[in-house]
């Protein structure tokens, strides 16, 4: 079973055992908000271009609020069983829902106090440093100096050049790539002067 199948299964798991009403990392969304956005996400196409185009936000979260009200155990069903055979997603499940499903059961693990960073197979953390080590690059665009992640086994890369300065996360492949993904509750130690460490921790990294 792909990565993608078993987080997936695991984040309907946590959702379940959390509750519709928990919060999450992604701002003012409980794990019901969550739900619905994932359920539009995969089976409501026509709100894709609300993601990323502004005027059409209000679309987008409207279709959400609405899924939102449905029966909470309605939407774990949907999210479980993902992308319908109809759906633009279906075909790419592994290479697109990879890790907005780790990213995502981790929104809800860690939304409340008392989260421990899981432990993963090894072969799982290969794929997630592969991919971190790509989107890297969009997420610390915005940084005025040097980024480079690093793993406890001594793997680096670059993923931003600028300025006189550098900054080097270290930390477990899942855990760089949530970072990455703007999320501040992870287990990584940054390196560098203390301004240039603050700047990271304040940067904008939305990709």
């Amino acid at each position: 079973m792909s990565l993608a199948r078993r987080e997936r299964f695991a984040l309907v798991d946590t959702m379940a055992a959390f509750g519709p009403d928990a919060r999450t990392l992604c701002g003012e969304w409980t794990v019901r908000d969550l739900a619905a956005h994932l359920v539009i996400r995969e089976r409501r196409p026509d709100t894709a271009p609300g993601i990323l185009i502004p005027q059409l936000e209000s679309y987008t979260e409207g279709v959400r609020r609405k899924a939102a009200a449905r029966p909470f155990q309605e939407l774990l069903d949907e999210v479980r069983d993902g992308p319908p055979l109809w759906s633009p997603l279906w075909a790419v499940d592994s290479l697109v829902n990879t890790t907005e499903m780790f990213v995502h059961h981790e929104d809800v693990r860690r939304g409340s106090p008392g989260w421990e960073p899981r432990t993963l197979d090894p072969a799982d953390e290969g794929k997630l440093w592969s991919t971190v080590r790509k989107m890297g690059r969009m997420s610390y665009r915005k940084a005025a100096v040097q980024v480079t992640l690093a793993t406890p086994d001594g793997e680096r890369v670059t993923v931003h050049k600028s300025g006189a300065g550098e900054v080097v996360l270290t930390g477990a492949p899942s855990e760089l790539l949530l970072h990455a993904f703007g999320r501040d509750e992870v287990e990584i130690e940054m390196s560098g002067s203390p301004a240039d460490v603050e700047s990271i921790r304040q940067l904008d990294r939305s990709v």
